[in-house]
């Protein structure tokens, strides 16, 4: 499985492609990682050092993978932060290239706009590039219950406002394409404060996982659980099998990051979790389509 990856960096941390690429190798994925951005550390500290990548540099990096040959055998493209609009169409010019040598690749975007509390936190023509551009050429789509809102201009304040949301993101999706949306996080309406539900759907349906709230916040834990959503889809898992899997392997990420006192999740000693979750969560049958 060869994944093309086009997402942040940060040195210190796990966000973007350094929330993602461990779990991808660690379940045996090559993964061709490029940077939209390099960072000290996630910017939530306060303050970091670094750089913002054009699209002209991210297009070079591709040119030099085509050279290779190899696009033909690339699985998926996954993106996540972008920083920049031209870095957004580098990364969808990336896109065609690779359906070009391989038809059957697939693009999952997670699409990075911002969150409950800090709001949006990129551009507003990142977010206009989002909705006209990018939606319409993914497969996969991992938004957070924020960015779902943002996408659809839809209320999403409870299960059923989510489902609605959800719907219209894939009427809006690539038509001939898969058309999954995986909703990264979404409180429970009912019981805000003990639990969180990661919701996932496809043409077949809808289906939810609820796992235990943890007493703090992760950064990085969306760029975690897309790439590992991503990884058992193309391993051949259905969308309620790859959510159950995505999901118990991230909260046993979680857990054991918050048992540790780690703010920066503890990728690398909770590795067991990513292969051999401890905890397993089900999914539910919400909707059948």
């Amino acid at each position: 499985m060869n994944i093309l990856s086009i997402q942040s960096w940060v040195a210190y941390g796990h966000v973007g492609n350094a929330a993602a690429m461990f779990p991808l190798q660690r379940l045996g994925a090559e993964v061709w990682a490029i940077q939209t951005v390099q960072f000290s550390n996630h910017p939530g500290y306060g303050g970091w050092t670094g750089d913002v990548y054009t699209g002209q540099a991210i297009t070079r990096l591709v040119d030099g993978i085509a050279a290779r040959g190899v696009l033909g055998s690339c699985d998926a493209v996954l993106s996540g932060y972008l920083g920049s609009a031209a870095t957004g169409e580098a990364v969808l010019q990336a896109m065609d290239r690779v359906r070009a040598a391989n038809p059957a690749a697939l693009y999952c975007c997670d699409p990075v706009l911002g969150d409950d509390g800090p709001g949006v936190y990129v551009a507003a023509d990142i977010a206009d590039l989002m909705r006209r551009r990018a939606v319409p050429q993914a497969d996969i789509l991992t938004p957070n219950r924020f960015e779902l809102a943002t996408l659809t201009g839809e209320p999403v304040d409870d299960l059923a406002g989510a489902i609605a949301a959800v719907a219209a993101l894939q009427a809006a999706m690539r038509p001939e394409g898969r058309q999954i949306v995986l909703v990264t996080s979404l409180p429970d309406a009912a019981d805000r404060d003990s639990s969180i539900d990661l919701l996932a759907a496809d043409r077949a349906g809808a289906w939810l996982v609820r796992t235990p709230r943890l007493p703090q916040a992760f950064n990085g834990a969306g760029d975690a659980v897309a790439a590992l959503f991503l990884f058992h889809h193309l391993a051949g898992a259905a969308t309620p099998d790859a959510l159950e899997r995505a999901a118990s392997s991230l909260y046993g990420v979680l857990a054991q990051t918050a048992a540790s006192g780690h703010r920066e999740l503890q990728l690398i000693a909770a590795q067991e979790e990513l292969v051999r979750p401890t905890h397993l969560f089900y999914p539910v049958l919400l909707a059948k389509s």
